[in-house]
């Protein structure tokens, strides 16, 4: 019988071409070589974006190319940001949001719909509410005479690696140093190896933890909380694949315990449409709330942070302080994603080589 790092390599190496990720399924594709580029070549997008001749030359990058947005449950941030990361890279685009407008309603097979997908576009984006969907996708159009690339925007409970992309992006750019600010130092330290990053609220049916637990687990010292009622605290597989890598983590019930220790959080909302009999109606969820009056108790470099939509567990009035960085997140998201697509087309040459011609300084 396989071991789990043995099942987890043989996942990935499906998933990859030549030591790079060509199909985005599983955030455990990204070690720390792969997460750094990837930061790295977001940094140098938004930088030649800011100018008109910038924003012409990576719209002619994959002009050639065509997209699918094959998002049949519900998004708005992750469908938008896709969206706009296309735009950036010149890529055209079209959209499958609703099953009952396509011929799975005559009763075609998703599979077949998919391969149909397959003969018109260059790229599938998906977003499906069925764990492992995009994997097995994956795993067709690799028997496909015509392989093209899936990359996941989103799979039941199970993953969101492009979210993990950007959410570590994003905590990169909130610990950065002055000393650490050049780009070709930025990514390349580990600036969390002091860390203590807590993750709180519905986190065993949130599949935004699950993937960025994965990326942190690259970076040696990081310190993992995982703060949420009992019934809703994070997977056992996850807790066993943390300590596989002899991370340092702990569970929690009760946010106000950890606050002033905490260099980031992460907030996350209750899924109670996963519910089967309203059994989330019973949970106080003021304990895995992140109020006004707990301000005070902030580090200053603090890094809040929520993969929307949100509810009541951050205070908007949260929302105009420095450590407030979900509205970032969304921001970096568009960046990240353009810099994936980007790098699946190998494109990604043509960039660094015209910022640093352009660019750099």
């Amino acid at each position: 019988m396989a071991s789990p790092q043995t099942d987890t390599a043989q996942r990935v190496a499906a998933l990859n071409r030549n030591d790079k990720a060509f199909h985005v399924v599983l955030a455990q594709q990204f070690d720390r070589p792969a997460i750094e580029q990837l930061c790295q070549l977001s940094d140098m997008i938004r930088s030649i974006g800011r100018s008109r001749p910038g924003t012409q030359f990576l719209r002619t990058l994959l002009s050639h190319r065509r997209a699918m947005l094959y998002f049949i449950q519900p998004s708005t941030r992750t469908f938008l940001s896709f969206t706009a990361a296309c735009q950036i890279v010149g890529m055209p685009h079209n959209e499958v949001r609703d099953r009952s407008t396509s011929s799975e309603v005559k009763g075609e097979s998703e599979d077949d719909t998919i391969r149909v997908l397959s003969q018109y576009f260059d790229l599938i984006i998906m977003r499906h509410p069925a764990e492992g969907f995009a994997e097995h996708v994956a795993a067709m159009l690799n028997d496909m005479p015509r392989t093209i690339p899936v990359v996941n925007g989103g799979s039941g409970k199970d993953q969101h690696p492009t979210q993990a992309l950007l959410d570590i992006y994003t905590l990169f750019r909130s610990f950065a140093t002055p000393e650490s600010m050049r780009l070709e130092r930025r990514y390349s330290r580990n600036l969390f190896s002091d860390k203590t990053i807590a993750f709180v609220g519905d986190l065993k049916r949130g599949r935004t933890v699950r993937s960025l637990t994965y990326l942190l687990c690259r970076y040696p010292g990081v310190r993992l909380i995982f703060i949420s009622p009992p019934e809703l605290q994070i997977g056992d597989d996850i807790l066993e694949y943390l300590r596989r890598q002899d991370v340092d983590c702990e569970i929690g019930s009760d946010l106000r315990q950890y606050i002033g220790d905490l260099d980031a959080v992460y907030m996350t909302r209750l899924q109670d449409e996963h519910d089967v009999n309203g059994e989330s109606k019973s949970i106080d969820y003021n304990r895995y709330s992140l109020t006004n009056e707990m301000a005070k108790y902030f580090k200053p470099h603090l890094a809040i942070m929520h993969p929307l939509p949100r509810r009541r567990e951050v205070d908007p009035q949260l929302d105009k302080l420095p450590q407030a960085k979900y509205w970032d997140q969304v921001r970096n998201g568009m960046w990240m994603r353009a810099a994936l697509i980007a790098s699946i087309f190998n494109v990604d040459l043509a960039i660094r080589d015209h910022y640093h011609s352009y660019y750099a300084y």
